[in-house]
Formats: C-alpha cells, structure tokens, sequence
C-alpha cells in the first residue's frame, strides 16, 4: 500500500486532492494535514511515503520555506506543490525549490491526476500554460532555502513562529515544551541562519515569500536577550 501525504488547510480542496489521489492510485492510503506542524508529524509518522501534495499557504507556511525545509530534510520524498497562484514565475520558483511538479488550484481534475502519475513515475510535470525553462533563485533565496534545509524539523516549526511574532513563551505552549527548551532551539536557529536576533531570523524567513516585497511583522524582542 503506497502513504500519500495532502498539506491544504482547506477542507474542500483537500478532498478534491483526495480523490485525485485515490484515481490515480486507487490503493493509496491518503493521510491529510491542515497544517505544516501537523504535516511534519505526519511525515516522520510515515517516512515511506510515496509522495506529498503541498500548499504554499497555510498555517505553519512562509512562501517556500516549508517546502525547501522539506526538500531538505526529506529529500526522498517528492513533494507536488499546489496553489492559487497562477503565474509562471511562481511555478518555476517552485520547481527551482526542488519540487516535482506545479498544480495551480484552477486545474482540473484531470490535470491533477496527470500530474500525480507523472511525479510517480519519476518525472516533473507543468501545466502547458506554464511551461517555459526553469526558474533561476536570487543568491539571498537561494541562499535562506539552503540554510533552511538544515534546520531539524523542531527548529523549523519554532523559527516559523518566531517569524509569526509568537514570544518564547507561546511558542513553548503550543509545542509542549519549557521556554528553557525554546531558547536552545533559538541559540540552534541562530547559528544555522548565521544571525544574532530574533528580526533577523524573521527576515530569513521572508526571503522565501512568494510576494518577495513583503515583509514580515517585527517579532517582539528585547534589547538585552535576544532569545527573549
């Protein structure tokens, strides 16, 4: 039995991938997420799986950051990235982050199954509207993906609330674990990002935005610590 992994924090289309799951391969054991943290449990639950259906946007999400966490520490794993986004450069930006294949939301049915056999026949898929030769990174995303390939999936999902705003304290809620473990996962983050404060560890994180001019919200944080 083949593990297929869908990442969509919306109910409806996440059922629509479902189903093109289950057309293309019809003995498929489909395990769905609506979240990156919870898609990360997922994926550690399951570290066979046959492939991955991943949005650009959801909770957990920063433009291409989890998917080039992903690419980096689960480089078995084809990841298939789907979203609203409809323009080439998107897509091919998508590709350049290591991903398989490119499904725009408005695709159909059929071109979603088309793109889910192709990927597990070991090929990259695009819909034709958007073919074109690949994207090219900047040096900065390029730059920002790699180091955020090397963070452990723990450290991803703490730099991804960092960049939220979340303080150490929230952050150490919602994981489960003791601010004194947060902060060691900072002192981590920090020196994989080659930073020193928490605004800094945001910006990493922004250069993988897909609307590259956005930034992120000033994460609180103190002139004295700046694991605070």
């Amino acid at each position: 039995m083949s593990d297929i992994l869908i990442a969509d924090d919306h109910p409806l289309f996440r059922d629509a991938l479902q189903r093109a799951v289950l057309t293309a391969l019809p003995q498929a054991h489909v395990h769905s997420a609506d979240s990156v943290h919870t898609l990360l449990g997922l994926i550690e639950q399951f570290p066979d799986a046959e492939l991955l259906l991943l949005d650009l946007h959801m909770p957990g999400a920063r433009g291409y950051s989890a998917l080039a966490h992903i690419r980096g520490q689960y480089p078995g794993l084809p990841t298939i990235v789907v979203s609203g986004h409809e323009e080439a450069q998107v897509a091919r930006r998508a590709l350049a982050h290591g991903a398989s294949a490119y499904i725009p939301k408005s695709s159909s049915g059929e071109s979603i199954v088309a793109a889910i056999r192709a990927v597990l026949d070991g090929d990259v898929w695009l819909p034709p509207a958007l073919l074109g030769a690949p994207g090219e990174l900047r040096p900065d995303e390029a730059a920002a993906a790699a180091q955020i390939a090397a963070l452990t999936p723990q450290q991803f999902r703490v730099m991804t609330m960092i960049a939220e705003g979340l303080l150490n304290k929230q952050i150490a809620y919602d994981l489960g674990v003791s601010e004194a473990t947060v902060k060691a996962h900072m002192t981590a983050i920090m020196r994989k990002l080659g930073v020193n404060n928490r605004t800094q560890v945001a910006l990493i994180a922004s250069q993988l935005a897909v609307e590259q001019e956005s930034m992120p919200k000033t994460p609180p944080m103190t002139t004295t610590d700046p694991l605070d």
